[in-house]
């Protein structure tokens, strides 16, 4: 099979892996029953949220495997971790395992956290270099399927327990361990660094996979609406996720079949060149002596030789010169950005501005979506339902500066990053206060919902980008899982926070019921999402010479 085929045979394997990678957004569909077979508090049940978003804090540990062990055991260890973080959790529920205490099960969550990092850091080096022309394109598309993994284990749950909420947490946490390590095995032999040669974008290719994954999308939006999810019943919704998942795989089907077409028809148009020869030979072969036939061979023998490879050469220089061309690009860019350390970026205003932005931002909805299972509690709704609508909104946020960069960058256009994350920002602040209205239908807890996770998962996808251009290349890794340190310091703080008020406006039993339980802390978050908007802008205003310096 050509590279191109094992190329794109490598983006639908880590597509299949992002989707499933997802587990920690889970956490609000078993936290319920956790928390009451433990006895918990709320402000504990926190702290194991906490657990998981700490787990990322040895992210680190996964970086340096890579560099020492291939691709497929890398893999394979951080789904195993997965396995024992969520599986002992499940055979505690489970009463398998009994007497396990806090401190156990807080461990337990923040190895089912670092997990993750194993799945996502394999898909990220596959990604850059497999597509070395379009590696932050794959990332972000790659990516988006992360936030579409609570929508994903929503419909097997509802497929196998549509009514039991007991069971229905046990489910996700029997999932949430089994299923990585099952595709995890199934993908290994196929994520792998590909020896592309020529590399140049596949225009076509990529919108295909576009037009699929906007469908994905859509179906899981519609799949979680109320009023369109009962069109469809759960095996039905179930069946047609798979078939949409699965449906990337036309792309590297299709080259290979085009590849065994060509290779078809290359054969027989040189097998009638060779027939027509020999018979032209064999009519003049009386009127030719030997010397002449040999010296009329080696004649056309060098001709022949001479074209092909001069097609063959002129070929290379149209491809190179592609090449050169989006390289010399790319270094034009670099050249701009200064390359810098961790030491010295620390020191710069600039970062802390992009510290808090992402602190009053992605960290502050991860926040609020760890608290879904209470949220949705409090006023008397399924959390599985919240859940699912959040993954499926954060599918598409995540999506959107994929398909822009796309194809902003074909025009040599650069969008201003911190002007996205303000337009995005301040959506998300004023979805906070939507939750203070005083709504029976609970409306508008679906609409802020929908908007929280939209923004978050936009701007999850730019910084990448973003971190890149602020800071350079060169230091990316160390620089941004710097930066991502705020997820589990946000965590902990703004998680214990909203605890306290739910704990003291709660009954004696520890439970809280109505507007009053997170009234105050959505209050809270509305206002330092604003601040973060307004750091934004502040950001925005200090690289505004670089992105003009861009179109010019």
């Amino acid at each position: 099979m050509p590279p191109t085929f094992l190329q794109w045979l490598s983006l639908v394997a880590m597509i299949l892996l992002q989707s499933i990678n997802g587990t920690n957004s889970n956490f609000p569909a078993y936290s319920s029953q956790l928390k009451h077979v433990l006895s918990m508090s709320q402000i504990q049940l926190n702290n194991l949220a906490f657990a998981s978003d700490a787990g990322k804090l040895l992210g680190w540990l996964s970086g340096i495997a890579a560099n020492y062990l291939p691709m497929w055991l890398v893999l394979i260890l951080g789904s195993s971790l997965g396995l024992v973080g969520y599986g002992v959790q499940y055979l505690f529920l489970i009463g398998r395992v009994s007497n396990l205490p806090y401190g156990a099960v807080f461990f337990l969550a923040m190895l089912a956290g670092n997990s993750i990092c194993w799945i996502n850091t394999v898909c990220y080096l596959v990604a850059i270099r497999n597509f070395p022309l379009d590696g932050q394109l794959v990332i972000g598309l790659t990516g988006s399927y992360q936030g579409l993994s609570a929508k994903i284990y929503t419909d097997i749950v509802d497929v196998i327990y549509p009514s039991s909420d007991g069971k229905r947490a046990r489910a996700y946490l029997l999932l949430s361990s089994i299923l990585p390590l099952i595709v995890s095995v199934i993908t290994a032999p196929l994520v792998r660094v590909i020896k592309v040669m020529k590399t140049k974008r596949a225009k076509d290719a990529f919108i295909f996979i576009l037009v699929i994954t906007i469908a994905t999308g859509a179906f899981a939006v519609m799949g979680s609406i109320g009023s369109t999810s009962s069109l469809l019943s759960p095996f039905a919704s179930a069946v047609g996720m798979l078939t949409l998942l699965l449906a990337p795989l036309l792309i590297p089907l299709g080259l290979g079949l085009r590849h065994q077409i060509k290779q078809l028809a290359e054969e027989k148009v040189h097998i009638e060149e060779i027939n027509n020869v020999s018979m032209d030979k064999m009519e003049s072969g009386v009127k030719l002596d030997i010397s002449e036939i040999v010296s009329e061979s080696q004649s056309e023998s060098f001709e022949l030789s001479f074209s092909s490879t001069s097609e063959e050469f002129n070929g290379e220089i149209r491809e190179s010169n592609n090449g050169d061309d989006r390289i010399s690009d790319t270094n034009e860019v670099i050249s701009v950005i200064e390359e810098i350390g961790v030491k010295v970026m620390l020191r710069r205003l600039n970062f802390w501005l992009y510290f808090f932005v992402y602190l009053f931002g992605v960290t502050l909805a991860l926040v609020f979506f760890n608290n879904l299972g209470q949220i949705a509690e409090s006023r008397g709704r399924s959390a599985s339902s919240l859940v699912s609508l959040s993954s499926s909104f954060g599918f598409f946020g995540r999506l959107v500066p994929s398909i822009v960069e796309y194809f902003v960058s074909r025009r040599k256009y650069m969008i201003s990053r911190p002007a996205f994350v303000v337009a995005l920002m301040a959506p998300t602040g004023a979805a906070f206060f939507l939750l203070l209205a005083n709504d029976t239908s609970v409306l508008w807890l679906y609409i802020s919902t929908a908007i929280i996770g939209v923004c978050s998962g936009a701007i999850t996808t730019i910084s990448v980008s973003l971190t890149t251009e602020l800071f350079g290349t060169k230091n990316f890794g160390v620089n941004h899982n710097v930066l991502v340190v705020n997820i589990p310091i946000g965590s902990l703080l703004f998680g214990y926070l909203a605890a306290v008020v739910y704990h003291k406006e709660g009954n004696a039993e520890g439970k809280c019921f109505g507007m009053e339980c997170y009234r105050k802390t959505f209050s809270l978050w509305g206002t330092l999402c604003f601040i973060g908007t307004f750091l934004a802008l502040i950001l925005y205003a200090r690289t505004r010479k670089f992105y003009n310096s861009q179109r010019s």
